[in-house]
């Protein structure tokens, strides 16, 4: 599996950053841009995916965002896994924002 890969620290700014983590850990705490769309439901909801810009897919830690990555590459769309998941994101310090209203965390 050759899955292109990107540091949380390194990923630009205005991308299409897809979550796949399930509700709970999308609740304690994402990257603000993130569009939230579990693994678990990848498969009913690709049409939810752009097919004309490049999707980086992240997880907690990066590997159910490699398989994502990886079956959305096989579909034919352009797919980046981010390396070290949410994990990497919050080492880097990166923007972190928690639907829960308090301190976001890595769950």
């Amino acid at each position: 599996m050759n899955v292109p890969q990107i540091e949380a620290r390194d990923l630009p700014a205005d991308v299409f950053l897809l979550d796949v983590r399930e509700q709970d850990e999308w609740v304690a705490g994402h990257a603000p841009e993130a569009v939230h769309i579990p693994m678990s439901e990848i498969q009913a909801r690709v049409a939810e995916v752009p097919e004309d810009r490049k999707v980086y897919v992240i997880c907690r830690s990066g590997a159910r965002s490699l398989q994502v990555a990886a079956w959305l590459n096989q579909l034919g769309r352009e797919a980046v896994n981010v390396g070290g998941g949410m994990r990497s994101w919050e080492f880097a310090r990166r923007t972190m924002v928690s639907e829960t209203g308090g301190s976001p965390v890595v769950a």
